[in-house]
């Protein structure tokens, strides 16, 4: 070997080793949740909502989006057809991006030919769109200057104006779908349209170039996926580049609170502005935080989380009090009637808290899931799963159009990003329910299943079923391969030990004296809790059998004082579910004045095709029946309310 090969030679083991080393410096969640494909639920209340989804939504979304253009666009920006451009959004494109996704995510756990097939086919025609150095915004290649609606600015430019033209809005959800389309089907042909575009973004944006942050966030969690799977660094450090451009007045006229885009995402400590945007930022903050081991971006994180939880979230787990900008309000300004909760936002409550719970394993953050999943989100969509809410109040006068122009759900929506959303989140339900680290298994969610489960190289199988949530019995048999030590950390919920929500925001008016109690193998159980977890310690064998009981009762609960809309009003909740009443079972809601001593009992019963339990009881000479939120509008116009008027002596 010649002196100047020894050089290039030892050039190359350095440039290896400093790479390797910067590779060393990052991490991921020290709590891995468990695959889809290893988890299969038999579930009396979710396997039919996913079903709904798998059967019902993702042929009528693709529908819809045939029919108002969106697949069409794709071939009039690659010159197969030609045209304006169809709809009304310039977010559009995702529409189809997050049906795919969820699609994705269906196919892993409901194998579908002929579904597999139509994806590629859609794919297909979305690669017609693609520019050839990777650009991918339809509406942009196909008439920069007339973007499809007012608000967006027209523009010679790609990128020119990113506080509303959500080009980069439109690259996460691409990098979001074709992760999950990779993940579920090993094929590249969706991933290779998003790693072209994506390398467009990396070239583009640095800091000797564009140095503006998305409008809209989500490419930082799409880029962060897309880095997982390919390793490829430049993806992780441009999602953080983009965090760090927001409030950065040097390079970029600032966005304002509306965009998150008022100071650096590390001196934020309160939530404001569009409540979607700021979810989806968190999460991607929480994903950097774990990456790097930045504590700086975990202790932001923290506080505004506090916020959140203890002043800016309703009782359903919505967030985002203001229709104007969709926006959070200010500390306790919480409305009913005219409250947004828009159900992207619960989606992405639900994205970032289950990071928050992967990064430190607290129960709270599983508090704060729960809540959202049974009432804020589901409330989101119908039985038949065709129907809409894009906003989701507490309170309804059966007049104030406050869903997109109607007082009840809508079939559609111009700007369809809620209905979408709600494809790509519930098909992947199976993979909040379980956890692990190095040598536990965490059992966060109560859903009838069975998960395969591997410990420190060993396999485990665990079977769930219960009747949750209208019962409080969990029977969860563990058969591991062969007899192994390890914990079991089975989490109890705040409600089943007394606490509404974390902090004072939401409290109950009385304590249920039922305890939880813990039976293994038949034999009762101490409960000792830690991060409200019961942490189960032992040499586990086949066949090993533990009973959890929570206490399922009806549960009256106060609003902290300075909630304005809450005061002198009482709201009901059962386990996890948090009651209304409609107009439709109670015909003079009006009237309504609830005294605190009534008593309201637990029926079987049946909201159109849905089994739940029913809470009824008398006030006077009145009869008073509730049923879980989520269900409301099923049934028509009407009026209906969460919250309830005490009665004054």
């Amino acid at each position: 070997m010649n002196k100047r090969s020894i050089i290039v030679y030892l050039l190359l083991i350095i440039a290896v080793w400093r790479c390797a080393e910067k590779q060393s410096r990052h991490t991921d969640y020290p709590i891995s949740a468990i695959d889809i494909r290893n988890v299969e639920i038999n579930d009396d209340f979710w396997l039919p909502k996913i079903k709904v989804i798998q059967d019902t939504t993702i042929q009528y979304a693709f529908q819809k989006c045939a029919e108002e253009g969106r697949m069409e666009n794709f071939l009039i920006a690659g010159g197969l057809k030609k045209g304006p451009v169809r709809g009304k959004m310039p977010f559009d494109d995702t529409d189809l991006y997050k049906i795919i996704e969820g699609a994705s995510l269906s196919l892993i756990s409901h194998p579908n030919a002929g579904l597999d097939d139509f994806l590629d086919s859609v794919i297909a025609i979305i690669k017609t769109g693609q520019e050839p150095d990777g650009y991918l915004t339809t509406w942009f290649t196909i008439d920069r200057l007339h973007p499809p609606a007012w608000w967006a600015q027209p523009s010679p430019n790609r990128w020119d104006h990113e506080e509303s033209n959500h080009e980069l809005y439109n690259s996460g959800h691409l990098f979001e779908a074709a992760a999950a389309h990779y993940r579920a089907t090993g094929k590249r042909n969706f991933l290779n349209i998003a790693l072209k575009n994506a390398d467009l973004l990396v070239a583009s944006f640095a800091p000797d170039k564009l140095r503006v942050p998305p409008g809209h966030q989500v490419v930082e969690t799409g880029l962060i996926k897309l880095y997982h799977i390919t390793k490829n660094e430049k993806y992780l450090e441009l999602a953080m580049f983009f965090l760090e451009q927001r409030g950065d007045s040097a390079t970029h006229q600032l966005y304002g609170e509306y965009s998150q885009d008022h100071l650096p995402v590390t001196q934020q400590t309160e939530a404001v502005g569009h409540a979607v945007r700021a979810e989806y930022m968190y999460a991607g903050m929480t994903d950097i935080a774990a990456i790097y081991q930045d504590s700086v971006y975990l202790n932001t994180l923290l506080k505004i989380w506090e916020n959140i939880v203890t002043q800016k979230m309703y009782l359903t787990g919505g967030v985002g009090s203001r229709h104007d900008g969709e926006a959070f309000g200010d500390n306790y300004e919480l409305p009913n009637l005219t409250a947004y909760n828009e159900t992207c936002a619960a989606i992405g409550s639900v994205y970032w808290n289950q990071r928050l719970f992967r990064l430190i394993g607290d129960s709270r953050y599983y508090d704060i899931i729960e809540r959202t999943l049974y009432n804020g989100l589901i409330s989101g969509i119908s039985l038949d799963g065709k129907k809409f809410f894009y906003p989701n109040p507490l309170e309804s006068d059966g007049k104030y159009n406050f869903n997109q122009g109607a007082a009840t759900r809508q079939p559609w929506f111009d700007c369809s990003c809620c209905p979408t959303n709600l494809i790509r989140f519930l098909p992947s339900v199976p993979e909040l329910i379980y956890a692990t680290d190095k040598d536990s298994i965490y059992i966060n969610l109560f859903i009838s299943s069975k998960a395969q489960v591997v410990i420190n190289k060993k396999k485990i199988e665990l079977i769930q079923q219960t009747a949750y949530p209208w019962s409080g019995g969990i029977n969860i048999t563990v058969n591991p391969a062969q007899k192994m030590n390890f914990t079991l950390k089975v989490r109890v919920p705040g409600w089943a030990h007394n606490e509404t929500v974390p902090g004072d925001l939401y409290t109950y008016l009385d304590n249920n004296p039922a305890p939880v109690r813990l039976f293994i193998n038949s034999q009762e159980q101490k409960i000792a809790l830690k991060k409200s977890y019961v942490e189960i310690t032992r040499k586990w064998s086949q066949g090993d059998k533990i009973e959890l009981r929570l206490p399922i009762a009806v549960r009256k609960v106060v609003s902290h004082p300075n909630v304005d809309d809450n005061l002198d009003k009482i709201a009901f909740e059962c386990g996890p579910i948090v009651y209304c009443a409609e107009e439709i079972d109670n015909d003079r809601l009006a009237d309504v004045a609830i005294p605190d001593d009534v008593r309201l009992n637990i029926e079987k019963g049946a909201v159109l095709s849905e089994n739940v339990n029913i809470l009824k009881g008398h006030y006077g000479d009145h009869e008073l029946i509730l049923i879980p939120y989520y269900l409301w509008s099923n049934r028509g116009v009407g009026k209906m309310k969460v919250w309830l008027p005490r009665k004054k002596d």
